[in-house]
């Protein structure tokens, strides 16, 4: 039997990405960057200042998931590289301090979950299958996310890029979240709404790989050939979920 098939007929455990996938953090980003366009640069593009902020195409938050870069560099210099893009003033530590004040204010104001969260952790929780999450994130931030969210208490457990020191794609924070959610990794399914550190790098390290696709524009391209070489599930909603994975019924 292969291992999509034995996680569609029995799966024990779902993992879950917190960031646009459970949490609409695209939207978040809009206000954030709305906030400091407002104050650095009024008049620029806000929508090109989101396609740029959440493509990185120097791969700073990348770095920082490898242990590469710490989170205040990556943010200080992506923020700099936004500001050379919208006319923006270059920002030293002291004016990089105040930025990130206005951008972090807004940014948690915008935290809210998906329309589709609670109900698909609702219906994952009815079928007996243990919930957590696994973020690119620190622990603690990504807590007071879902909080504010409203989604902390569905989920049992929270993988972050702190707790090993590295984060997704790197095999072993998703082999952390299986053994914190005490569950086979061949038995676990792992959803997140990007095709590559998500998806493919959750199959690729022995889970089942779901591949959240939403409407609207993604953050990097996918071709389908992309798609097909990931041998993963794709889902649009994550209503769609527990029929994906096979699981009973309730309700």
């Amino acid at each position: 039997m292969t291992r999509e098939a034995a996680g569609a007929s029995g799966i024990d455990g779902v993992l879950l990405d917190v960031d646009d996938t459970l949490v609409a953090t695209r939207d978040a980003f809009r206000g954030a960057l709305a906030a400091v366009l407002d104050r650095y640069a009024p008049g620029a593009d806000l929508d090109a200042a989101l396609a740029l902020w959440r493509a990185d195409p120097g791969g700073h938050y990348r770095a920082y998931t490898r242990g590469e870069q710490t989170f205040r560099q990556q943010r200080m210099t992506r923020a700099n590289e936004l500001h050379a893009a919208v006319g923006g003033p270059v920002l030293d530590d002291a004016a990089y301090d105040a930025w990130d004040a206005v951008f972090d204010a807004a940014f948690a104001d915008g935290w809210a979950a998906h329309d589709d969260a609670v109900p698909a952790l609702d219906a994952l929780l009815a079928a007996g299958v243990r919930v957590g999450a696994l973020t690119n994130a620190r622990v603690g931030y990504q807590t007071d996310k879902l909080t504010r969210a409203g989604l902390a208490d569905r989920v049992e457990v929270l993988v972050g890029v702190d707790t090993l020191g590295v984060g997704k794609p790197d095999p072993r924070v998703f082999l952390e979240g299986c053994a914190r959610l005490g569950t086979d990794p061949a038995r676990t399914a792992y959803v997140g709404d990007e095709l590559d550190v998500d998806a493919a790098a959750a199959h690729a390290a022995g889970l089942v790989g779901v591949w959240l696709d939403r409407p609207g524009p993604r953050r990097v391209p996918v071709t389908e050939a992309d798609v097909a070489a990931a041998g993963v599930h794709v889902i649009h909603d994550l209503v769609e979920l527990p029929a994906v994975l096979a699981l009973p019924a309730h309700g």
